[in-house]
């Protein structure tokens, strides 16, 4: 699509970009290119392309048709300038990170997150050199306190898995804008349907695909998608992307790509070296998912605001943690950030602590007891038992995820029978 067919609403766009009929032969369904590897034209063709100097495919680890279709798709759905899919949601994080950090460099986090997440940043990063320092979302002056001049990102979620919090982009663009490094915010829980976080001040969006993308549970994926907003060039802080490239004969990518810098690295570096690219027939999955995106998302926040008001009254349930409602904190937060409502995960807490949700999994009939979130259909988990079991009860607790909680990704049934199964379930309790 041309550029100002940028112009159209949301929903034109989650259908038709990144996705033209096939040129030969007409297609109207996007190919799966379930290919290794493309021929050459010849030796300088060849050439070419392994030097950066000429757009094309060389090998599926770094570039793909299909997976470029959806690469192109989710960068305008976020209003991105480019963007670089991956295997999972976890080595979107990773590869986000990486032509960021180097050994001795830390990264300011919110300690409310995916217990995943916590994990690979506070333990395996370790192992890389890099330091996680989490600090409560709640408010952006603690990211500001713990800036050093060794900082070289900050890393939040727009709502938080599994609390539903909704965090403060703006605020927090901020202070990274002061601190003068990227803002990172990983948008799964969210989607570009509710939130467009590059509006907010981010300057690098990150998805799992998996989740509310692919919107069915059949296809693991990851993307990370750049604004093209942050100064990259003569930034001493990021020497792979200002400094000579060892890798490609002394090329500077920020001054040889402008506000492409960021995703031709991650595409000739970070894939090549790390080689968490996605399959081609995951990322004609999520294609397909992506055209119902906006369909799929209201049915689950229409249901999920439903399903909180009733849990909300009910006498099986201590509280509720869902930004949609009034009595929420986040409440104001999600009007200002969430265009389109709050989403359909949130929380819940039952009466009788971790013993009442072992027994809740096990109560309900229609709800699925999985360790994913965002399909077609509900799903149930308790976290700290599954998502979030090697954290401490402290790091639980304050990532929203106490013993208590079970957590709720709302589907798209009828908002009836997912009432009723979860009101079976609760009084059984």
């Amino acid at each position: 699509m041309s550029k100002l067919d940028t112009n159209f609403g949301f929903n034109t766009l989650a259908v038709h970009s990144g996705t033209a009929p096939d040129p030969t032969t007409g297609s109207r369904s996007f190919p799966i290119y379930q290919t290794t590897s493309f021929v050459f034209d010849d030796a300088d063709h060849a050439a070419s392309l392994f030097n950066l100097q000429a757009p094309g495919f060389i090998y599926s680890r770094l570039t793909n048709p299909t997976v470029a279709a959806l690469e192109e798709k989710l960068a305008t759905l976020e209003g991105g300038r480019g963007a670089t899919a991956t295997s999972s949601g976890h080595s979107a994080d990773t590869l986000a990170l990486f032509p960021l950090m180097t050994p001795g460099k830390e990264l300011i986090v919110s300690d409310k997150l995916y217990g995943g997440t916590i994990n690979l940043m506070a333990k395996s990063f370790k192992k890389f050199g890099w330091e996680a320092i989490f600090v409560d979302p709640d408010n952006p002056d603690y990211f500001r306190k713990a800036l050093t001049k060794n900082t070289r990102a900050i890393f939040i979620e727009s709502i938080a898995n599994p609390g539903g919090i909704i965090t403060d982009i703006e605020g927090i663009s901020k202070v990274a804008n002061e601190g003068g490094i990227p803002l990172i915010v990983d948008n799964t829980m969210a989607t570009p349907f509710l939130c467009q976080a590059i509006d907010w001040g981010a300057d690098i969006v990150v998805h799992s695909t998996t989740k509310f993308l692919s919107g069915q549970g059949n296809a693991l994926g990851g993307i990370v998608i750049d604004s093209g907003k942050f100064p990259w060039r003569e930034n001493s802080k990021y020497p792979s992307l200002s400094e000579p490239s060892s890798e490609y004969n002394g090329l500077i990518f920020a001054e040889t790509f402008g506000d492409l810098a960021y995703t031709m690295y991650s595409h000739a570096i970070s894939l090549r070296d790390l080689g968490c690219s996605q399959s081609p027939m995951n990322a004609w999955i999520t294609l397909n998912g992506i055209e119902t995106l906006p369909l799929r998302m209201e049915r689950h926040c229409s249901n999920a605001i439903d399903v909180a008001n009733f849990l909300e009254k009910h006498s099986s349930v201590e509280w509720v943690s869902y930004a949609g409602l009034n009595s929420s904190p986040y409440y104001e937060l999600g009007k200002k950030f969430l265009k389109n409502g709050a989403g359909s995960v949130f929380t819940i807490g039952v009466k009788g602590g971790y013993e009442s949700g072992i027994k809740m999994l096990e109560y309900v009939n229609l709800f699925s007891h999985v360790a994913n979130l965002g399909d077609s259909h509900s799903l149930i988990l308790h976290p700290a038992s599954t998502t979030h079991r090697q954290l401490s009860e402290e790091q639980q607790i304050s990532a929203g995820a106490g013993p208590e909680v079970i957590r709720l990704s709302i589907g798209i049934e009828n908002v009836e029978d997912i009432i009723s199964d979860l009101d079976q379930a609760l009084s059984r309790l």
